[in-house]
């Protein structure tokens, strides 16, 4: 269920995200089969090391232990440390169930790690029928108090969204915490363009209008947002700027409480 939309990209962040915070035992990865040729970007159990991990999915092959459905999983109440689902829910019919379903087996202090395709081409199997902005994210996890959500892309038409939602026994994401999630998306998240292809797009946008090459030059542009409820959340902007760039504050209202909104901006290359 993983499917062709994993990328490199996707990897930076999950491997951001393992090494930044501390994401217990057993790890249950939900659409764990490993596209052919794909093996190297798809397969996450390496950054969990020391820790059971099971995947799962509705078909068995490559990186599959066990075979079963999100909407209904196996696994017992209050079971799960972390719970893994790259790229999956777009497949899930009723993809509402699936996220009770992880919410149910999660431990009271568990993680989610959860990413989906926004912009990206029809995908089937068993079938493509979802697609999920970040506030849709937001919506879905709001019974996890203390989350980090992401996307990357052209700020208008991103090409994937991925959150980190802790359950309420968790402790809040802290600001160190999240200034070192940035700090290693931006060494591991990346996928860049050939130089011959960065040129012909740069020189079509000047040509036909940015818009038809946005998709391609800004892949590598990325933001976050952490919501913590009842606390500080810290926003940061980032489009692909250098890592010492300059944070501006200003004081906003947060659909999580009161927060403060920090902001980098930075210009396009």
């Amino acid at each position: 269920m993983t499917g062709e939309s994993v990328n490199r990209f996707l990897h930076g962040v999950a491997r951001a995200l393992a090494e930044t915070f501390s994401l217990p035992g057993p790890v249950l990865e939900i659409g764990s089969y490993q596209v052919p040729g794909q093996e190297d970007i798809a397969d996450l159990r390496g950054l969990f090391p020391g820790r059971m991990y099971v995947g799962i999915d509705c078909r068995r092959g490559p990186g599959v232990d066990l075979q079963g459905d999100v909407e209904a999983l196996p696994q017992a109440d209050a079971s799960v440390g972390t719970v893994i689902a790259m790229n999956t829910f777009e497949h899930v019919a009723h993809f509402w169930r699936g996220f009770e379903e992880i919410h149910r087996v999660l431990r009271p202090d568990g993680a989610l790690l959860v990413s989906c395709p926004f912009h990206f081409k029809i995908h089937n199997y068993p079938g493509d029928y979802w697609r999920f902005t970040p506030t849709a994210l937001e919506v879905l996890l709001e019974a996890y108090p203390s989350k980090i959500i992401g996307w990357h892309g052209p700020k208008k038409r991103p090409a994937h969204v991925w959150a980190l939602a802790f359950r309420e026994e968790r402790s809040p994401i802290a600001a160190e915490q999240f200034a070192e999630y940035r700090r290693l998306v931006a060494k591991y998240a990346r996928q860049p363009l050939s130089w011959g292809r960065r040129w012909r797009y740069r020189l079509g946008s000047v040509l036909f209008g940015r818009g038809l090459f946005a998709s391609y030059l800004d892949q590598e542009c990325w933001e976050s947002v952490c919501c913590n409820s009842n606390v500080r959340s810290f926003r940061r902007t980032r489009r692909q700027a250098p890592p010492d760039e300059v944070l501006s504050m200003s004081p906003s209202a947060s659909r999580t409480g009161t927060a403060g909104s920090f902001c980098a901006d930075a210009s396009r290359r």
